[in-house]
């Protein structure tokens, strides 16, 4: 991609993203992702209302009227996008790629993570890391993020979530927010996902297209896996090949279901002509 184009693109998703940022998810995120606890602030005069327990004794008893101490929120977070960048990513049949929506939706966690001053790293995967960017804070930290998920040309195609999470579990040492966004059509993970769900705050979003699991009635095609690229002639006129076809897919959606709740981890599931922007914040506030 030129750098013309290229630089207009992360502008345009900038616009997009940190506009909802600020205006819907800046404080819905706040509460939902609570700090590490709860620091030491000021003393300041006791008011009708404040918690008796707050009360500093000892500055209440040098100045002979009642004081209280303040404490504020810690807030000093990490967040981190897991992002699936394998080929079935490029799939769509309405009104954009699953691999777009995935990247709207990473860049508006990361400006909501920059509004509150959390630090956001990156890591974009297929069957392999292809490439981890480590937490840092900032406005050109969070467009550099947007501009791989944009350019970014993976050196494989297929997926193994499972690859993605053994790799966080060793880089994150301290706890983070973890958004693992991908189409889940993967191996098993669960183990991974399980140890990485005790130490840190994961959440997934599956992004998906309606013919994923609805395949039409249009004769024999031939059809392509996007990940093997193997070529295949199909019978869609054939019910009992639609119904083995849905079947199968719906058994890896149940998959992703059962292992986050396994796992004690957050779920959303979003289909690329839906708003995004209502499920995130729909599940913001049910967090909060």
């Amino acid at each position: 991609m030129e750098t013309k184009e290229l630089l207009k693109k992360v502008r345009k998703i900038e616009i997009k993203t940190r506009r909802l940022s600020n205006h819907l998810f800046g404080g819905e995120y706040h509460s939902a992702f609570k700090g590490r606890g709860m620091t030491f602030s000021e003393v300041r005069q006791y008011q009708f209302g404040d918690d008796v327990r707050a009360i500093d004794w000892n500055v209440t008893a040098r100045y002979n009227e009642p004081f209280v101490k303040v404490f504020e929120e810690e807030r000093e977070l990490t967040m981190m996008l897991a992002v699936d960048v394998s080929s079935s990513a490029n799939f769509g049949t309405r009104a954009a790629f699953k691999r777009d929506i995935l990247t709207e939706i990473a860049a508006t966690l990361a400006f909501s993570a920059t509004q509150n001053n959390d630090k956001i790293g990156l890591l974009l995967f297929t069957d392999k890391v292809e490439l981890y960017i480590p937490p840092k804070k900032g406005r050109s930290h969070v467009l550099r993020i947007i501009r791989e998920l944009i350019e970014f040309e993976p050196q494989k195609n297929q997926t193994d979530i499972n690859q993605a999470l053994q790799y966080l579990q060793n880089m994150l040492r301290k706890s983070a927010i973890l958004f693992i966004l991908s189409d889940f059509m993967s191996g098993s993970y669960e183990k991974p996902l399980k140890i990485l769900s005790k130490k840190h705050d994961v959440t997934g979003i599956r992004v998906y297209d309606e013919r994923e699991f609805e395949m039409p009635n249009v004769g024999l095609v031939q059809m392509q896996d996007a990940e093997t690229s193997n070529i295949k002639l199909v019978n869609t006129g054939s019910a009992r090949v639609r119904k083995s076809y849905k079947a199968h897919y719906l058994k890896q959606v149940d998959y992703f279901k059962k292992a986050f709740k396994a796992s004690g981890a957050g779920v959303l599931q979003t289909r690329v002509d839906e708003s995004y922007v209502r499920k995130l914040l729909g599940y913001f506030k049910q967090r909060g």
